[in-house]
């Protein structure tokens, strides 16, 4: 008979092996009590590396042991406290050990902060939303979870991310599109915003300003913030805008005065359906719907200019509205772009979606402290919108804008010339 006479190899101890014992509480003690341990191996493979065995002088040691001392840890939306060991230096100095340094790196705590916020949790359910009251995870004093820590990290995180994406580079983007609008937040706070468009049909925040009104000084300033980083003013591009004068006038200043603006067809039709009586509303709406699915823009303006004279009887102040708009109305027929592209290009239903989320964002908020609370809490809005964004339904008929952008702009600059050679003849 033969005998086996291989020698029985001894399992190592895992590093886990107290954590067994919280398995009988639950799977969320294991794991904390689990991590917690492996964190406090990898602690004193760091001691060991720097100070080398104990009670060993040895030539290599930068350090020496230092006793121990408590820090605190993330841990599901708070803190958890740990023990962890300390090294002073040859010199008397204090040690940083990597593993400890990379643990306290992260930034998990202040990101759940703002995605809970951001969804519309309140910080003083913010610990009920990350630890059970029930739970086997306690949420004792100092655990990160009070509706003060928690605001102060949405605080910090949020004022950093809205520092980089003002200050980020326009330069790189192949915008062919920018609407601009603006979001009343308090009574004499008012934001402007713009969002942009490039080739390939993908949506972009841009910029960010704050005023007491929406007049040109405020978007001049949001104008001058997106040249500046990188927007080159020179390139023609479609400006779509719900028809404030305000946003016209800089426009016109900043790109040109023949740059092209549609204004949003959707907020014109609702603007003259508020003002006329109701016996007047359905044939009003039958024309204007009319005129906006003609591609043909001579005709288009010629039903516009019928239905402004049908108008002046019974309502002469409408009817001079109409006309006055009637230049950026039908800017997309004009430039004779394909039905679906001039669907998507004639309202400001892009960013009107994004304003969408940020009344959403921003509905717990009961007391607007400064302009730059709601500079980080509207900028966290819109971030939190281009996760939904879609590219724009006709992006393959993009290309047919870039034509008509370039010819657009070619006919403009052959205008100064021709009128020069006329004065000259």
């Amino acid at each position: 008979m033969t005998r086996d006479s291989t020698r029985p190899v001894a399992v190592p101890r895992s590093p886990v092996g107290k954590a067994l014992d919280e398995m009988s509480a639950s799977f969320e003690r294991f794991c904390l009590a689990a991590g917690l341990e492996t964190l406090g191996a990898m602690l004193e493979s760091d001691v060991a590396r720097l100070c080398g065995p104990p009670h060993v002088r040895g030539p290599g040691r930068r350090g020496y042991r230092w006793g121990r001392t408590s820090g605190k840890l993330g841990f599901h939306g708070g803190k958890v406290g740990i023990g962890r060991p300390r090294v002073r230096g040859l010199a008397g100095e204090e040690l940083a050990l990597p593993s400890w340094e990379r643990a306290n790196a992260e930034d998990w705590l202040g990101r759940w902060a703002m995605n809970l916020m951001l969804i519309n949790v309140s910080t003083r359910r913010f610990g009920r939303a990350v630890r059970l009251p029930e739970g086997d995870v306690p949420a004792p004093a100092g655990a990160g979870v009070s509706k003060s820590a928690a605001s102060r990290r949405f605080v910090a995180l949020s004022a950093e991310r809205l520092h980089a994406w003002m200050a980020a580079d326009l330069g790189e983007l192949d915008l062919l599109v920018v609407q601009i609008d603006s979001i009343h937040i308090a009574e004499e706070l008012i934001l402007v915003a713009a969002i942009g468009i490039d080739s390939g049909g993908v949506k972009h925040p841009l910029g960010l300003i704050e005023g007491a009104t929406e007049n040109a000084a405020v978007v001049q300033a949001l104008l001058d913030n997106l040249v500046g980083r990188g927007l080159d003013p020179a390139v023609c591009r479609l400006f779509i805008i719900d028809g404030a004068k305000a946003l016209t006038k800089a426009i016109r200043r900043t790109f040109g005065r023949d740059v092209p603006i549609q204004r949003c067809q959707i907020h014109m039709a609702r603007n003259i359906m508020e003002r006329l009586p109701k016996s007047l509303h359905p044939s009003v709406r039958r024309t204007l719907r009319q005129a906006w699915e003609m591609s043909d823009p001579a005709k288009a303006e010629k039903l516009i200019r019928n239905l402004a004279r049908r108008l002046e009887q019974d309502a002469p102040g409408v009817a001079a509205s109409i006309l006055e708009g009637l230049d950026e109305i039908l800017t997309v027929s004009r430039l004779h772009l394909p039905t679906e592209l001039r669907r998507s290009l004639a309202c400001t239903n892009i960013i009107e979606n994004m304003m969408g989320t940020v009344r959403r964002v921003c509905r717990n908020v009961k007391r607007w402290r400064s302009a730059g609370m709601a500079l980080r809490w509207t900028a966290a809005a819109m971030m939190e919108a281009t996760k939904g964004f879609r590219r724009l339904k006709a992006h393959k008929q993009l290309h047919q804008l870039r034509a008509a952008l370039q010819a657009h702009r070619n006919g403009t600059a052959a205008e100064p010339s021709i009128a020069a050679n006329a004065r000259a003849a």
